[in-house]
């Protein structure tokens, strides 16, 4: 049993900070919080968050997921873990179909090897853009886009793992996109609408057969017009639809950033990373997805002229969306609960008695002091 004990500090999902603060964890799981503890106080002003969950990640020093072994996945999660993430799903571009085999099977070996380390936990795999609008590429290969079979099994080319989340991004427009939808959301796959510039009539049907989120929101989407919904305001105008969002200050003008996230409510946004294998190497050149890309300045461009992920870190989102003014539990929210709450992870995403202990301690200034994940304590360096 480890007890953690603060003074004037704070839960991320409170406002008020508490003069004594202690979580009491055993077993990987929080027992008690309490207002009060016995001994001197381990931290001090600090917000106490739930552990960062990334829904969507490529890579990062240097590891790319779709040629990743499990040494180099483990670096990841080693790596997330140092930046506050204590869950993630390695996010797969469109590819050949004997990499993605390759690829589960690294998965579902880092998933069994994982279980009681201090890395950032894999949790499933997200699948971006296989079935996607070649008008909306983005940085992604359309010579690996998928047709949609014409009969039952169309989503039987996609390999899953022994266990985990299963989770696509797609465009609902592509020729039988709405029945892929239904057939994947009926085997349990979380889907989000990306890479597309289907109309309003389109995205209303995506929505009814079970697609209700949308991934890299204003990114290989239309936009909004005052004459013309496009994606992205279909998206802000469905009260229901949830959406993610890379807070860069890059992908996202920081004044739009804010706006969309006000209009949307913090309760419906996630912040994803986006990152790719050379966040954490600073700039230079790299060779990523068959092509050089750069990395100048915090941005990325591929040789069509795209921008080709992130190299942020999920702490990187935070501190943007804590410049712009939202409050740290709104933040805890949009970087760990709504993450938990999309994927159907009903035991991460918030610090409460029953959950895993997945903590990131933050101190005043938005440094990470310390990292937390299932009670072991992850090397802090961010």
């Amino acid at each position: 049993m480890a007890v953690i004990s603060m003074s004037n500090s704070r839960l991320g999902g409170s406002r008020t900070a508490s003069e004594n603060l202690s979580i009491t964890i055993d077993n990987g799981i929080v027992t008690a919080i309490d207002n009060d503890f016995v001994g001197e106080a381990r931290f001090e002003n600090v917000s106490v968050l739930a552990g960062f969950i990334d829904v969507h990640c490529h890579g990062a020093v240097g590891v790319d997921v779709n040629s990743a072994d499990v040494d180099g996945l483990l670096k990841v999660g080693e790596f997330l873990a140092r930046h506050g993430v204590t869950a993630w799903m390695p996010t797969l571009v469109p590819d050949a179909d004997d990499n993605y085999l390759r690829a589960v099977d690294v998965i579902n070996e880092v998933m069994r090897m994982q279980v009681g380390k201090p890395v950032a936990q894999v949790l499933g795999v997200h699948y971006e853009g296989v079935f996607a609008s070649e008008a909306m590429c983005g940085a992604l290969r359309p010579e690996y886009f998928k047709k949609v079979a014409s009969r039952a099994s169309r989503v039987a080319s996609l390999p899953k793992l022994d266990r985990g989340v299963h989770m696509t991004t797609l465009a609902p427009e592509i020729n039988g996109g709405i029945g892929l939808i239904e057939e994947l959301v009926a085997d349990g796959w979380v889907v989000s609408i990306g890479h597309t510039r289907a109309d309003a009539a389109t995205l209303d049907k995506a929505f009814a057969v079970g697609a209700r989120h949308l991934t890299h929101f204003f990114n290989a989407m239309t936009g909004v017009h005052h004459r013309e919904l496009g994606v992205a305001g279909w998206g802000l105008a469905n009260r229901e639809v949830t959406f993610d969002i890379i807070a860069d200050g890059i992908h996202v003008a920081p004044q739009m950033l804010e706006l969309a996230c006000r209009v949307k409510s913090p309760d419906k946004v996630s912040l994803i990373s986006d990152s790719v294998a050379p966040t954490g190497l600073g700039d230079g050149e790299y060779e990523l997805w068959s092509e050089k890309i750069t990395v100048k300045n915090d941005r990325t461009q591929n040789e069509r002229g795209s921008i080709a992920g992130s190299v942020i870190t999920m702490h990187d989102a935070v501190k943007e969306m804590l410049s712009l003014g939202f409050s740290v539990a709104e933040v805890e929210k949009m970087a760990s609960r709504n993450p938990a709450r999309l994927l159907g992870l009903e035991t991460r995403g918030s610090i409460e008695v029953g959950k895993r202990a997945d903590l990131v301690v933050l101190n005043a200034d938005g440094s990470i002091a310390s990292t937390m994940i299932g009670g072991e304590v992850a090397e802090a360096r961010a």
